[in-house]
Parts: C-alpha cells; sequence; structure tokens
C-alpha cells in the first residue's frame, strides 16, 4: 500500500517540493532507492549520491535545499535523520499489524507477578515470581524477566533477552568457589529498548539499574549492580563488568568492555572494542585501541611496545642523575 508524499507531510511536518500527490511504494537507502521510494540524506559528505538518485523524493537539510530541487522532489527538514526515523514509524503503521496486546498462550506468567493490560508478553515468554511489566511494554519472544524485576513502560525487549539472572558472584574457599546468592533484582526505566540475547544480571545486594530512554543492542552482558544513565545508548557485544556506572547520554561502541567498579561522568563516548580500565571524570571522547595492520608491522610495533617501560625507566634514572649531578659553572 502505497503512501503519498502529502501524507508524510500531514504527520512529519517539513516543507514539500513536488508533487503532494507522489506515491511512495518504499523507504530506500539514498544510493538504492528506485523512482517510487523515499530516501534521505543528512551527511553532506554524500552529497554525490544525491544527483545521482533516482528516488522519488529525498529528504534534506535546507543547506541542501537547492541542490535537491534541481535533482526532483524533496522534503525540506531542519533533521533529516530524525525526519527519516519518524517516517519510518509512520511506514510501519500503515504496514505492519498492531503488536497483539495480552499474554500469548504459550507463555509462562507467575500469579503474583503484574502485568498491565496494555503490555505484550510473546511467545514462550516466562515472566518469573514478583516481576512488574509496565504500560505499552512489548516483551518478544522467548524473553525471561526474573523474580522481583520490574520494566517500565514503553519498553521494547527483543527476543532471547534475559532480565535478573544471578550475576557472577563467588568466594573463593579451598580452592573451590562458594556461591554468593544475588538478593538484589533489576529495575528498567520507561523507553528502554533491549536487543536480542542481551542479559542483564540482578544485583547481589541492591539492584541493577537501567535509567529512562537508555537503548541496549544486541548481545550486551551488564554485570551485577551495574547503574546506567538516561538516554544511554550501548552497542552490540559490548560488557559491562559489576558495580559499575554509568552516566547519562553517553555512547558506548561495539565490543567495548567497560571493568568493574567504574565511573563514567554524563557525556562520555567510548569507541569501539575499547577497554575502559579506569573512571572517566569528564565528557569527551575516549579511545584505546591498538590499530591493525600486516602482521609483521603490528608484531614489530607490539614488540617495541613491550619495551616502553623499561625505556621509561632509563629515562627517570638519567632524569635523576641529572638532577643529582653538580653542574661546573665558567669561573
Amino acid at each position: 500500500m502505497s503512501l503519498h508524499l502529502a501524507q508524510f507531510i500531514a504527520v512529519l511536518g517539513g516543507q514539500l517540493e513536488g508533487d503532494p500527490e507522489l506515491p511512495i511504494d518504499r523507504l530506500a537507502p539514498l544510493e538504492a532507492a528506485g523512482p517510487r521510494e523515499l530516501s534521505f540524506l543528512s551527511n553532506p559528505r554524500y552529497q554525490p549520491q544525491l544527483a545521482a538518485s533516482r528516488a522519488a523524493c529525498v529528504i534534506v537539510a535546507p543547506a541542501l535545499a537547492e541542490v535537491a530541487r534541481a535533482r526532483g522532489a524533496c522534503i525540506v527538514a531542519d533533521d533529516p535523520y530524525l525526519y527519516f526515523a519518524r517516517a519510518t514509524q509512520l511506514w510501519k503503521q500503515h504496514h505492519r499489524p498492531a503488536v497483539a496486546v495480552g499474554i500469548h498462550p504459550s507463555a509462562v506468567v507467575d500469579s503474583s507477578a503484574i502485568v498491565h493490560p496494555s503490555a505484550s508478553i510473546g511467545p514462550l515468554c516466562v515472566v518469573e515470581r514478583g516481576a512488574h511489566i509496565g504500560a505499552d511494554t512489548v516483551l518478544k519472544s522467548r524473553v525471561t524477566v526474573g523474580e522481583d524485576c520490574r520494566i517500565g513502560q514503553r519498553c521494547i525487549l527483543h527476543a532471547g533477552v534475559v532480565i535478573g539472572a544471578d550475576g557472577f558472584g563467588f568466594a573463593p574457599h579451598g580452592g573451590a568457589w562458594v556461591k554468593i546468592e544475588q538478593l538484589g533484582a533489576v529495575r528498567i526505566g520507561d523507553d528502554v529498548e533491549i536487543g536480542a540475547n542481551t542479559c542483564i544480571d540482578r544485583g547481589a545486594l541492591q539492584d541493577t539499574v537501567i535509567e529512562d530512554g537508555v537503548k541496549l543492542d544486541n548481545l550486551i552482558q551488564i554485570g551485577h549492580n551495574v547503574r546506567i544513565g538516561r538516554h544511554t545508548a550501548m552497542a552490540g557485544c559490548a560488557g559491562v563488568a559489576g558495580s559499575t556506572t554509568i552516566g547519562a547520554h553517553c555512547t558506548i561502541g561495539g565490543a567495548a568492555n567497560i571493568l568493574g567498579h567504574l565511573t563514567l561522568a554524563d557525556h562520555v563516548h567510548v569507541s569501539v572494542a575499547t577497554v575502559v580500565s579506569h573512571s572517566i571524570a569528564r565528557p569527551g571522547h575516549y579511545t584505546g585501541i591498538f590499530p591493525m595492520d600486516d602482521n609483521p608491522k603490528w608484531e614489530k610495533n607490539a614488540a617495541t611496545l613491550k619495551q616502553l617501560y623499561r625505556l621509561r625507566e632509563r629515562i627517570k634514572a638519567l632524569e635523576s642523575q641529572q638532577q643529582t649531578t653538580p653542574i661546573d659553572r665558567p669561573r
């Protein structure tokens, strides 16, 4: 079912340059879009693709409006990427059935759990004793919510998510390990989205906390007693060890690892594959990646790095010797 450009403008606003009755059959990337498809351009670096695009209409910023008009129909919006995001939501509303409200027959929900009537509990989900699921929250298939865990309103938990498994706590004794019972739970705020097969462990004594608006990608591990501040986003395969606090409005790149008992300030941005080994007190962009190279060069650089500590000690010794050696002055 097509939507006309006028329907996008009526709901989302923006300035249309072109025929409002132009039909749109699909949303598509700029380089692949065809004559009945809507696309967008948010990064000026890709402007050369604009002139070559066959898209029926392109969403652009005001700075690119003249170039876009010369090519064909366009929608001018202050933030094209945000406009496109909302266009995808509008498209989904018209083309996909709404999520079924209620509990799927194959789900297992403890009688003491509280599930809001507007929530959706998908196939093969498990909601354990004392758990609480808020209004308009959606649990896709095979989601597990452990006992006493709380999930706020308008959350989306994708397939395979596990909320409230035991945190990794063991005391060494006589060459073996003694389990530390995990007595806390997990508290998740409103408008949180959690990707497939991500795990958030319950706290040992206090709760693990995910604040409002947090977005977690697939295959992320959140350890016990972690706290993630509002509107922080983490990409796939990242891991956070126990008792770490991450501030608000942070971004954590894919496969990054954050060690335990650390604190990251608000507005900290961690690059992909970085290992965060100490607390970060100031906002900013932090990177700790040893660049890839062909193997012989990499091995030489790695061997050099291994000598840095020895070189540092030699420099310190020379500096110390220079400070203690009398300096001859001309008479």
